[in-house]
């Protein structure tokens, strides 16, 4: 009896102690799936007030994310929307202080390596806000479609479509560029709508870009994307 008492001891603890699926890792209860993580500030098309040691030209900004239990670092990304000066930060915790130029508008996100695979957050953009500054310009348009170097089936027509933000909420309309060359030409100005369908001939590359603009006579480039209709 004794001997019997031993060996399903032994059982219990053998099949406790062994991952009996084939689906890969297992993730313990409470810990986050492996995703990208949640941004939580410098908030998403705001302008930042908060900033530290600040002087009429730079300030000290606390980013900031949920941490997830999959990463054992973060990278922060931050672009500066203005010069398209790009710059990375590695670390371990999830607050993170950069010092960053005033008044200029900024775009940032987190990323991290999960098995081989990268994990991305979000893309939030700001405004580090500037003394004496009364009004900003939009954030550069998000271009939508089509994606940058994307290939299109042969067709007469493609539709862009992009998403405009600013901090003022005021955005009057759209200047929109097009063509075959690069930069492109202005195809259509001052429309409030956020898509255009243009024309098109099989067999070419195509460039785009929108210029922003607000009541108060700012404004801002997206850059140019590029596609190809195939023939």
């Amino acid at each position: 009896m004794k001997n019997l008492i031993v060996i399903l001891c032994l059982s219990v603890v053998l099949f406790s102690c062994k991952d009996t699926t084939d689906d890969g890792p297992v993730i313990p209860d409470g810990q986050d799936t492996p995703t990208g993580v949640m941004l939580v500030f410098p908030h998403e098309d705001s302008l930042c007030n908060e900033g530290e040691n600040p002087t009429p030209t730079q300030s000290t900004v606390f980013f900031e994310w949920m941490p997830n239990n999959n990463a054992e670092n973060y990278t922060l990304h931050i672009e500066n929307l203005s010069t398209g000066t790009m710059s990375q930060y590695e670390t371990v915790d999830f607050i993170y202080p950069v010092t960053i130029q005033r008044p200029e508008s900024f775009r940032w996100h987190v990323t991290y390596e999960y098995q081989g695979e990268t994990k991305e957050s979000a893309l939030w953009n700001f405004y580090n806000a500037g003394p004496g500054v009364q009004t900003y310009a939009p954030f550069p348009a998000e271009l939508i479609s089509p994606s940058m170097a994307q290939n299109i089936a042969s067709t007469n027509t493609v539709t862009l479509q992009w998403s405009g933000s600013d901090v003022d909420d005021d955005i009057a309309s759209y200047d929109v560029h097009f063509g075959t060359e690069n930069p492109p030409g202005l195809n259509t100005s001052d429309i409030s709508a956020e898509q255009l369908t243009v024309a098109v001939a099989p067999g070419n590359i195509y460039y785009w870009s929108i210029v922003t603009k607000d009541a108060e006579g700012n404004s801002s480039n997206s850059g140019v994307y590029q596609f190809r209709v195939l023939d």
